[in-house]
């Protein structure tokens, strides 16, 4: 990790979500003489509180994160950026869905808020970088260019939420949690007195309670329920439909049709207004494609790669052999066929624990 030079003060912008991460990631840059200040922003219309409550960047978030500037000693900013993430992270959100894609908006409120408004306020507030509780490692490769890797608590790491950080952004960015533990970080809010050393951790997007996407959709006026067939791969109509953004690959109950063998959800048409159903075995697939593909270590890719690749979150990863090809775009082939590959997910590759790079999965037609 980067450390401020001796006997002048390096002045790092922290985002604070109001978790233990974010609040122990501060704790430790003032503890390595870190010039700190906090930052959290305001993500939600003033109209939209009640759905924030207990989210990350909601009101109590933002009550815990002050609070704990507060006992930290540092200054506390709160950043009105409603507006930006309605338009950069749910407006995607639901354009995606009605896309017949799976969105990923912890991806792209990475990339777009969190490491793009965090570094313009750290611009105006003369702060050299911005960091944030992710579990993450930010190493310095040949020519000092940021290689990003993943965190040491495998079963807490998130590069995979990263991989569409460009260099400038990851040329500013710290992950002081990189080489921690959960346990670890509990354990230096404690340490600290922080209110949120034992706060619980929301697994669910931050903007839909319950998990329940469809209903959040609606409720915003983000979709509409419009009626579309249900058909196999021969086209054959099993059903009706209210909408594709209420469906996603490999679905299987809640299709309101009777077949002889479970159905699922195999495909999402969107210019046809149709979902397409079939056998589980039809959700196995080795070969598809990926688009606006961000590399890290690299300008410009090889001619082809071999790395292990993770096509969403959850996953495990898988071998695969990566062909890149013109217009920012690359083939992915599986060396083992996977289980429900879903176009608007991330398929993000690794070597060991570099991140590679990664891209978004299209429909191949």
């Amino acid at each position: 990790m980067l450390r401020p030079v001796e006997g002048k003060r390096t002045r790092v912008l922290v985002g604070m979500s109001g978790g233990v991460d974010s609040s122990a990631a501060a704790a430790l840059l003032i503890e390595q003489g870190y010039d700190v200040v906090g930052v959290t922003l305001k993500l939600w219309p003033q109209d939209c509180v009640s759905r924030a409550e207990d989210k990350c960047c909601g009101p109590q978030a933002v009550m815990d994160a002050r609070s704990v500037c507060h006992k930290l000693g540092i200054p506390f900013f709160l950043v009105d950026e409603a507006a930006e993430f309605q338009k950069q992270v749910i407006q995607y959100f639901a354009d995606e869905y009605r896309a017949g894609r799976t969105p990923n908006p912890c991806v792209m409120c990475n990339q777009k808020l969190k490491f793009g408004t965090l570094i313009n306020r750290a611009d105006q507030l003369g702060a050299a970088f911005i960091a944030t509780g992710h579990f993450a490692r930010i190493e310095r490769g040949d020519g000092g260019r940021a290689l990003l890797k993943k965190g040491r608590d495998q079963k807490k790491d998130q590069s995979y939420f990263l991989f569409s950080l460009k260099q400038e952004q990851l040329a500013r960015a710290l992950f002081p949690l990189g080489h921690m533990t959960k346990n670890d970080t509990r354990e230096v809010a404690r340490d600290c007195q922080l209110r949120t050393a034992d706060k619980e951790e929301s697994m669910e997007i931050c903007f839909v309670p319950d998990r329940d996407y469809g209903s959040f959709l609606e409720k915003a006026n983000l979709a509409q329920r419009h009626r579309g067939e249900i058909v196999n791969r021969q086209g054959d109509v099993l059903g009706f439909h209210d909408g594709i953004e209420f469906y996603t690959i490999g679905q299987r109950k809640g299709l309101g049709i009777t077949t002889p063998k479970p159905a699922y959800v195999l495909e999402l048409d969107a210019a046809t207004n149709r979902v397409i159903v079939g056998d589980d075995h039809e959700l196995d697939r080795a070969e598809f494609s990926v688009e606006r593909c961000n590399w890290i270590p690299f300008d410009h890719p090889p001619a082809a790669l071999e790395v292990t690749a993770k096509i969403r979150y959850n996953h495990s990863g898988t071998s695969a052999t990566v062909t890149p090809l013109d217009q920012n775009r690359a083939r992915v082939s599986l060396h083992t066929a996977q289980r429900a590959i879903t176009p608007g997910q991330a398929c993000v590759f690794y070597q060991d624990d570099l991140v590679v790079g990664g891209g978004w999965i299209t429909r191949d037609t």
